[in-house]
């Protein structure tokens, strides 16, 4: 199996293990902790399938990723987020570069915020009093499939 293959296979992985995550999340509203590892432990095979060096370029992969992930941590410890939606995103932060990372992460609050509205108008429409539920790793798992376009078509541009 050649790198050049894989550099396609995993990403196409991924997208199917973000959709998996998505509509587990619609369902259940949990995540599954295998998913979460998959896409983690698949990212240091990304980084060797696209020639990343060790250093510096795996260092701050892993370090920026270790830092979303602690800040996504902070707000599931104030209550704002699910565990398995902060492990989505530290797992997810693995595959992104630091900028294509702000990008889906920007995307993912726009998303957020949308289905956050929807399911508030959806609550009131039906005259609920529970407390809304929102299914956020769709947000997630959308927005890392609009971030995975960037790894899959321009990764032959020099």
């Amino acid at each position: 199996m050649s790198w050049g293959f894989l550099a396609w296979l995993l990403p196409v992985l991924m997208g199917a293990l973000l959709l998996s995550a998505g509509i587990q999340d619609v369902r259940s509203r949990e995540i599954a902790n295998w998913k979460n590892a998959a896409i983690a432990l698949l990212a240091p095979l990304w980084w060797v399938a696209i020639g990343l060096n060790p250093w510096p370029g795996m260092a701050i992969q892993f370090g920026v990723a270790l830092l979303v992930f602690a800040l996504f941590v902070g707000a599931f410890a104030i209550g704002q987020m699910g565990g398995g939606d902060v492990k989505l995103i530290g797992a997810l932060s693995l595959w992104l570069a630091p900028l294509h990372l702000l990008d889906m992460l920007l995307a993912m609050s726009v998303i957020g915020g949308a289905l956050t509205l929807a399911m508030l108008v959806e609550h009131r429409v039906r005259c609920r009093t529970t407390a809304i539920e929102v299914p956020y790793g769709v947000a997630i798992a959308l927005a890392g499939l609009l971030a995975l376009r960037e790894p899959l078509l321009n990764q032959f541009i020099q």
